[in-house]
C-alpha cells in the first residue's frame, strides 16, 4: 500500500511555508538537519532490507529450529525437499482450477474507506486460463493506494504456495511440531535469502500437515516494502488458511490482513479480507505426482481444517 500523495502533499506544503517564513535565519541550520535526515533514512533503508530477508517467524508463531527439539526420525531436508515437490504438484493442479475470488480492502482509520473487487478465474473453449472481473466499484481509500505491488502480493503471495523450483530462493528453518486444531503439523520460519530487484517474497511462518505434506496455513508479509524518500510502499501481515478440496491437494480458501502501517506522514490501519471458492476442475489430461508420507510424520490426523472465524 502506498501513502496518498494528496495526504503526502499537505504536509509538504506547510512545510514548505515554515520554512519560507524563516527561510533568511534558518537556512544553514535547515540544510544541515537535512543531510542529517537523509542520512538516517538511508540508514533505517539498509537495516530494514536485512531484516526482510532469512527465515523470520512471523511474531509469535514460532521460535528459530535452534530452540526447539527436532524430530528424532524424520529428517527436517526430507520433509522440506517432499513438502516443496508437493507444492509444485499442487501449483500445477490449481492452474487447472476455475474459482472466484473475492477482495475486500478496507481502510479504517483515520478516514475510512474501501477498495472491492470480485473476480473469476475462468478458462476459454480453447483452454486458455484468464481473470474475468465480475464486480469493481469505485474505490473509495483515503489514506492509502493500492500499488502494483498489492495486486502481484494477491496474485502470488497471500495464496504462497512454496515450490521445488523456488526453494533455493528462500532459508528455511525447523521450529516444531504443532496440533493445529486437528491435524498434527510441522512449523517452518520462512524468508528469502537475498532481495532481488522486481522480485516479490513471502517472509513468515508456514505449516505443514504431517501426513499429505501440504500447507495447510501460512502467517507473514510480503517483503520487500519500500522506504526511499517519498516513495513509501509498505505491505500488512496476513494469515491464510487452506482446505482439502481434492485428494491431497490443500486448496487457499481464506486470506485475513488487520495490521497498522506505519508511513512516515503517521500510521494508517487497514483490513484486507480475500475469499477463494467454488473450485472447480478443469477438463485436463495432465498427470500429477502423488504425495509421500515422511515414515515417523505424525498421523491419523483427519483431513480436514475447521474454518477459521470468519
Amino acid at each position: 500500500m502506498r501513502i496518498d500523495r494528496n495526504r503526502s502533499n499537505v504536509g509538504r506544503l506547510a512545510a514548505a511555508g515554515l520554512l519560507v517564513a524563516g527561510f533568511l535565519l534558518a537556512i544553514q541550520t535547515g540544510f544541515a538537519a537535512q543531510r542529517s535526515q537523509k542520512n538516517k533514512d538511508k540508514d533505517k533503508d539498509k537495516d530494514q532490507e536485512i531484516s526482510q530477508t532469512g527465515a523470520q517467524c512471523a511474531p509469535g508463531t514460532g521460535e528459530a529450529a535452534g530452540a526447539v527439539a527436532k524430530p528424532t526420525s524424520v529428517s527436517t531436508d526430507d520433509v522440506i525437499r517432499q513438502f516443496a515437490q508437493h507444492e509444485s504438484d499442487f501449483k500445477l493442479a490449481r492452474d487447472n482450477y476455475t474459482y472466484s475470488q473475492e477482495v475486500l480492502v478496507e481502510d479504517m482509520a483515520p478516514n475510512p474507506g474501501e477498495y472491492r473487487l470480485q473476480s473469476e478465474v475462468v478458462f476459454t473453449p480453447q483452454g486458455r486460463r484468464y481473470e474475468q472481473i465480475t464486480f469493481a466499484p469505485q474505490p473509495s481509500l483515503h489514506d492509502f493506494t493500492l500499488s502494483p505491488e498489492d495486486m502481484k502480493d494477491l496474485e502470488n503471495i497471500q495464496p504462497f504456495v512454496l515450490t521445488a523450483e523456488d526453494l533455493p530462493k528462500y532459508d528455511i528453518q525447523f521450529a516444531g511440531s504443532e496440533k493445529l486444531d486437528e491435524l498434527n503439523t510441522y512449523k517452518f520460519c520462512v524468508g528469502p535469502k537475498r532481495i532481488e530487484k522486481n522480485q516479490r517474497y513471502f517472509q513468515g511462518t508456514i505449516w505443514v500437515d504431517g501426513h499429505d505434506l501440504a500447507v495447510v496455513k501460512t502467517d507473514g508479509k510480503a517483503v520487500p516494502d519500500v522506504l526511499k524518500g517519498d516513495n513509501q510502499n509498505l505491505f500488512p501481515r496476513f494469515v491464510t488458511y487452506r482446505e482439502n478440496i481434492e485428494g491431497a491437494f490443500w486448496f487457499p480458501t481464506y486470506t485475513h490482513a488487520d495490521d497498522t502501517l506505519h508511513f512516515r506522514q503517521g500510521d494508517v490501519r487497514m483490513r484486507m479480507t480475500v475469499r477463494y471458492k467454488n473450485y472447480k476442475r478443469f477438463g485436463s489430461t495432465i498427470q500429477l505426482g502423488k504425495s509421500t508420507e515422511v515414515p515417523g510424520a505424525p498421523s491419523n490426523a483427519p483431513q480436514t481444517q475447521p474454518a477459521p472465524n470468519k
